[in-house]
């Protein structure tokens, strides 16, 4: 059991227990799922970068990256079908649990001109998503061997019904949002 999620089971359920009133141990909200997506776009014409971008997200993420590819043939972006745009990891259980942990506490303070994280980032559904201009801020990475900056996507996927309540557990775990 990792740091965040022993802290999550101790302090976390019991608050948003009192919070909610929830009748259950089993109604509280946890987090089921991060993904993490790198597009590329027209950058992914090049095998170099594709296969930086995969490197660099198994890095961070701890696991192996998979390609994304487009569904759809579209020619003003000279995009065929089945051609590869991105890559993007699914992590689950224990390795959800250190990325968050790493996300908030390591590579979030990193981020230039820091003031916390928009709010607005929750889908009506009790999930947020965070988008990030530079992947250098995670602190596997070596700067100096980073060719490209990218951008990422990170999803945290919830049990919550609601965004009130997916706001409130990220809060506790400790998700810096604006104030």
């Amino acid at each position: 059991m990792t740091r965040l999620e022993k802290f999550y089971q101790e302090k976390v359920v019991p608050a948003l227990q009192k919070e909610f009133l929830y009748k259950s141990i089993m109604q509280v909200p946890t987090i089921e799922k991060i993904s993490l997506n790198i597009g590329l776009g027209v950058a992914s014409q090049s095998n170099k970068i594709m296969e930086e971008a995969i490197s660099e997200l198994s890095l961070i993420a701890g696991q192996k990256a998979v390609i994304t590819r487009a569904k759809k043939s579209i020619a003003s972006f000279k995009l065929r079908e089945g051609m590869p745009i991105g890559c993007r990891v699914t992590l689950r259980k224990e390795r959800m649990w250190d990325f968050l942990d790493k996300l908030m506490n390591f590579a979030l303070p990193r981020v230039r001109d820091f003031r916390g994280v928009s709010e607005n980032g929750f889908d009506g559904h009790g999930n947020f998503t965070l988008g990030i201009k530079e992947h250098s801020i995670f602190p596997e990475l070596e700067i100096d061997r980073i060719e490209n900056t990218k951008g990422m996507n990170i999803t945290i996927v919830t049990s919550a019904v609601l965004d009130s309540e997916g706001k409130v557990l990220l809060d506790l775990l400790g998700m810096p949002f604006k104030k």
